[in-house]
């Protein structure tokens, strides 16, 4: 019996940890091939290492989706193992800028949307160029947040570009859906991965207690949650599904979003200020504020 995506191609950004990692195997235990995007090579080329028999469907290449040739070099790389485009899944992240506004440092604020929106941007740009060219339409998948719906989920950066990446999937599905390409955003919750608990256990430990007592689903978000929404919207049966923005959240959001500021690895941040890089592999810039 064929797999959902059996023959298609997908690139995925940040595909070698997290969500990201949890789609890359998703999309290939369903018969695709994929080019796996990320700037954490340690990660990446394990990845590839462990994939076993579908090995021979799986490219890794180190990318900074904030740079332009890096994300148009990805894009390319999927025809030229592959023989075409089907899927991209603009997903790469970091936690980004944060502390009290009047603190934060504005390359610190341009890191966070050049990573967060610019990326979008720079993949579905090269990636509707493809699908355009082929003309048999395709499908552009989008990492948002509920941080990105409503105040109170996350950082002032972090949430401000993800409100753009939501927005920008609506405008890009009007321009591009003549051409039969959906573009649609997906807006986890508290989803369990590095990027959430920095791989501290105190953290983890803090992370799970949280979502039992705020979230209404029993059981913390995981990445392959993430990866069945995205699984959906790459297949046929979301064909007239598009500039939409999914939300994964466990009930979170209908139970009221004040999540920033209350789990452990988050309630101090108004004594700092700094970026988060998550599970780049790039160390943390943290700088503690005077009293």
């Amino acid at each position: 019996m064929s797999g959902t995506l059996e023959g298609r191609v997908a690139v995925i950004t940040g595909g070698a940890s997290g969500m990201g990692k949890a789609t890359v195997h998703r999309f290939l235990d369903e018969g695709a091939s994929v080019v796996v995007g990320d700037l954490n090579v340690e990660a990446g080329e394990a990845m590839v290492a462990e994939a076993g028999d579908q090995a021979a469907r799986l490219r890794f290449q180190k990318t900074d989706v904030s740079v332009e040739q890096d994300v148009a070099s990805l894009v390319s790389m999927a025809s030229e193992a592959f023989g075409g485009l089907d899927i991209m899944f603009n997903n790469a992240g970091i936690g980004g800028a944060f502390g009290p506004i009047t603190d934060i440092e504005l390359a610190d604020w341009e890191r966070t949307f050049s990573v967060l929106v610019s990326s979008v941007f720079l993949g579905t740009k090269y990636a509707a160029r493809v699908l355009i060219d082929q003309g048999r339409g395709g499908s552009i998948i989008n990492t948002a947040s509920i941080a990105g719906q409503n105040a109170g989920a996350g950082p002032q950066a972090y949430s401000a570009a993800k409100a753009s990446v939501i927005n920008l999937s609506k405008t890009t599905a009007i321009e591009l859906a003549p051409h039969q390409i959906r573009v649609n955003a997906i807006c986890p919750g508290m989803i369990y991965t590095p990027l959430m608990h920095g791989n501290d256990d105190r953290d983890i430990e803090a992370a799970d207690e949280f979502i039992a007592s705020s979230q209404p689903w029993p059981r913390r978000g995981e990445g392959n949650d993430i990866a069945g929404a995205a699984l959906w919207l790459a297949g046929d049966d979301s064909e007239f599904f598009t500039g939409q923005s999914m939300t994964v959240d466990g009930g979170l959001t209908t139970a009221g979003t004040r999540t920033f500021g209350n789990l452990r690895n988050t309630r101090n941040l108004h004594r700092m200020t700094g970026i988060a890089y998550g599970s780049t592999g790039e160390r943390a810039d943290v700088r503690r504020l005077e009293e």
